[in-house]
Formats: structure tokens, C-alpha cells, sequence
């Protein structure tokens, strides 16, 4: 699938959001890695919820849809192994 915004190639994410929106938001910082530790993972959604306060508007809602979205992920993720 290709995705094309203003006439322009998305070949990630990252890049669909900084042409759709006009911002660029770092998607592992809201969403995580794979990999990562317990101890990682609090410290990056620490540094996640204090630039969340930072952002506004379509910033702001679609950096708290990453965070909702890899959380979901995650608890689907931890049944799917139990």
C-alpha cells in the first residue's frame, strides 16, 4: 500500500504524520520498542507523558492514539503468550 499525502511518498509513519499534520513526532517514543525493558519502558513514558504536555492540537491526539494503540498492542500481545 502506498501512501501519498499533498502529492507527496509516506514510506513510514513517522513521515505520514509530519506531512499530513505538519509536525513530526517521534513514534517510539509514544509507542516503544520492541525489546525494550520494564525499567525502560517507564522511563520513556515518563519523558512520553512530560512532552505530551508540551504538544497541542493534532500533535497532542495523535501522539496519545500512539500511546493507546501500543498499549492495546501490548495487553493483546500478553494473552495471546498466557
Amino acid at each position: 500500500m502506498k501512501l501519498i499525502v499533498a502529492g507527496q511518498d509516506a514510506a513510514t509513519p513517522d513521515e505520514f504524520a509530519e506531512l499530513a499534520f505538519g509536525f513530526g513526532v517521534d513514534a517510539d517514543l509514544f509507542a516503544g520498542v520492541e525489546g525494550e525493558s520494564a525499567d525502560e519502558r517507564r522511563a520513556r513514558l515518563d519523558v512520553a507523558q512530560e512532552v505530551l504536555r508540551d504538544l497541542d492540537g493534532p500533535a497532542a491526539r495523535f501522539a496519545s492514539g500512539l500511546m493507546r494503540t501500543a498499549e492495546r498492542r501490548r495487553v493483546l500481545t500478553w494473552r495471546a503468550a498466557a
